[in-house]
């Protein structure tokens, strides 16, 4: 009988034991729920704010919901550019205090409504009749290297001048060198159009790359005969 007593006063506290373990991690468990839940949470404010600040200062974001999408990482890489700072398209704390601290983006030139596409810093302000940026967006132009096209050598650069919107095309335009959308031609077959690849830096064949999101609304935005100012 004691062997009996001795067997089942084990088993109890073994039972007990597995209890409380079973206690503790569901307890640890929620806890890392909770903390990752808050962390989740933090992360989606930030955002938000991000969003909120850029789209006040007029860089293109689709949506202020603190989802991060490619307009926020856009519009992030846009104010890296024009502020100078690292592009990296992540919001870090360094960032957030800059875009706290940020201005409006200036536009080079005034009078009517027009589009200008800074080489230097890769981004494209559409700017209003009063000459204040409405619009910043990210670009990619051309990167100066030569490549071959349709049996000829060409050198892929943006011309910079004075130009006007020549043209458009609203929708898929299959192009020789790809495929391209809603493009607004300005020089020729040099344009301003949609692509699924935006570097950081100067990439296309030469003409302005925007990002997807923004293709559609951009080219009903930029009407035929509208100024186009390309600088470094």
């Amino acid at each position: 009988m004691a062997i009996i007593k001795n067997l089942s006063t084990r088993i109890g506290k073994l039972a007990l034991v597995s209890v409380l373990a079973i206690v503790l991690t569901a307890s640890m468990n929620v806890s890392a729920n909770e903390t990752a839940a808050s962390a989740q949470q933090k992360r989606a404010a930030r955002t938000k704010e991000a969003e909120e600040v850029l789209t006040d200062l007029g860089y293109w974001i689709s949506r202020v919901d603190g989802k991060s999408d490619d307009s926020t990482r856009q519009g992030i890489i846009a104010f890296q550019k024009v502020e100078g700072l690292k592009r990296t398209g992540v919001l870090d704390d360094k960032v957030l205090r800059e875009l706290r601290l940020a201005t409006r983006p200036v536009a080079k030139h005034k009078g009517q409504a027009h589009v200008e596409i800074d080489i230097s810093r890769q981004v494209i302000f559409l700017v209003d009749d009063m000459g204040q940026v409405t619009k910043v967006l990210a670009t990619s132009t051309g990167n100066g290297e030569r490549y071959l096209s349709e049996g000829k050598w060409q050198k892929a650069y943006t011309p910079r001048g004075t130009f006007k919107i020549q043209r458009q095309i609203k929708g898929v335009r299959k192009a020789p060198l790809g495929t391209i959308y809603n493009p607004s031609y300005f020089n020729g077959g040099i344009a301003i159009h949609g692509s699924n690849s935006i570097p950081v830096k100067a990439a296309s064949h030469g003409c302005a790359r925007i990002p997807r999101f923004a293709d559609k609304e951009f080219v009903e935005m930029v009407k035929v005969g509208m100024p186009v100012y390309v600088y470094d």
